[in-house]
């Protein structure tokens, strides 16, 4: 049972991350590779404040407000650059964080954070917890995602220069979706740090935001029900099938691929026209 829990906890805390990229690149078109830094940056936030005998509930919103304070910076000199240099960008972000954290002696450095506290919930409270949170926001990005706030985000994703143009000042929304999934990547973060209990700079490399890009693409980008499905099994495969964990990288990039040559949508996409061809047979 046991085993069973630490399965379906690692799935929560992997559908609470890639919803905060779907967020980001799914609602507003904003691509991010190098979303793992604000995983970390919540992870070491949360570690860090429960070594020092804070109780693991209260870091959790610090841990928010770290990663966001982040995203808001980063967001706030990425707002003139669009598309492949954004990319860029957030791939150098992820990058210095890597190389900060390895320099860093408080933080650990090359040897990361081991032991760090039980979180005082148990196993199953835990489990509740990231389930929940999880859960949580994927309801509250359905709610956006059928909001006014919503409408504007997917016009800044389709045109930006045209919503320009309509007077909405497509930077504040932007920056907006930035800080509301980096805050909430850092929440996934905490919850990453104390369910692993150590965390060391490559847990949150260029790989890891690979691969919630992936899961992010591959469930398809800007459905929230989609990432939910990638997220859940493509974050158990390493663990039921050790051998892919030595591949993921490459395993990740095969999916990509197949997916922006075959379904550019994802899975999402793929079972609406696999839905609406059945409909249109029956009828």
């Amino acid at each position: 049972m046991a085993y069973e829990m630490t399965l379906i906890t690692t799935m929560a805390i992997s559908i609470l991350f890639a919803l905060s990229l779907n967020f980001i690149s799914g609602f507003c078109g904003q691509i991010s590779l190098g979303h793992a830094a604000f995983l970390g940056t919540g992870a070491y936030t949360s570690a860090m404040m429960t070594k020092a005998d804070i109780p693991f509930l209260l870091t959790l919103p610090a841990a928010a407000i770290t990663a966001a304070i982040l995203g808001f910076v980063i967001g706030l000199t990425s707002l003139r650059v669009r598309h492949d240099f954004l990319a860029i960008t957030t791939m150098g972000t992820g990058f210095l964080f890597v190389g900060l954290i390895r320099q860093q002696e408080f933080f650990g450095g090359e040897i990361g954070i081991a032991g760090i506290p039980s979180t005082g919930l148990g196993r199953e409270g835990f489990m509740a917890l990231c389930i929940g949170l999880a859960a949580l926001f994927a309801i509250f990005s359905m709610a956006v995602r059928r909001s006014w706030m919503g409408f504007v985000f997917e016009s800044i994703a389709d045109n930006e220069d045209i919503t320009r143009i309509l007077g909405i000042n497509a930077s504040a929304y932007k920056l907006i979706a930035f800080v509301i999934g980096t805050a909430t990547a850092g929440v996934a973060g905490a919850l990453y740090a104390h369910h692993f209990r150590f965390i060391g700079p490559d847990s949150f490399g260029f790989v890891e935001s690979v691969s919630v890009l992936a899961m992010v693409i591959v469930g398809g980008i800007g459905s929230t029900a989609g990432v939910i499905v990638a997220a859940a099994v493509m974050s158990v495969m390493p663990l039921l099938f050790q051998f892919i964990d030595d591949y993921k990288l490459l395993l990740y990039s095969a999916l990509l691929f197949f997916m922006m040559r075959f379904s550019p949508d994802g899975l999402a996409g793929l079972c609406s026209r696999i839905y609406a061809k059945l409909r249109g047979q029956r009828t």
